[in-house]
């Protein structure tokens, strides 16, 4: 990886993490949603995105940008990892279940489809 490719991760990270927040403020403050939701939105859109960029191959600095910084800033794995937990010590298996199942089946359709949509 150059610094050119670094610097390029950093600025997609830093317009991906505060998307993020924004999402799960929305969906939490404007729908009602419970904290999962905001969580799974943003999980499915990186996971739609990420699918374009490798279904149309994409590489070198616009991966760095968007793949790599935009998307792993946006996604997260340890906000559903901790939900999911939370879930399960408050003895709601059920939604622990199926958080991890939408989260499974949706991430991997929305990669799927955008793997499909690719140019």
């Amino acid at each position: 990886m150059t610094a050119a490719h670094a610097l390029l991760v950093a600025l997609g990270a830093a317009v991906g993490a505060p998307l993020r927040l924004v999402v799960a403020h929305y969906a939490r403050e404007r729908l009602g949603a419970a904290p999962p939701a905001g969580t799974l939105a943003v999980n499915v859109v990186g996971s739609l995105v990420l699918g374009v960029l490798v279904g149309d191959a994409v590489g070198g600095s616009a991966l760095a940008l968007v793949g790599t910084g935009f998307c792993g800033a946006l996604t997260t794995f340890s906000t559903l990892a901790l939900e999911l937990w939370e879930a399960l010590d408050d003895d709601r298996p059920v939604a622990a279940a199926a958080n991890l199942g939408l989260s499974l089946v949706l991430g991997l359709g929305a990669a799927a489809l955008g793997y499909a949509l690719a140019p």
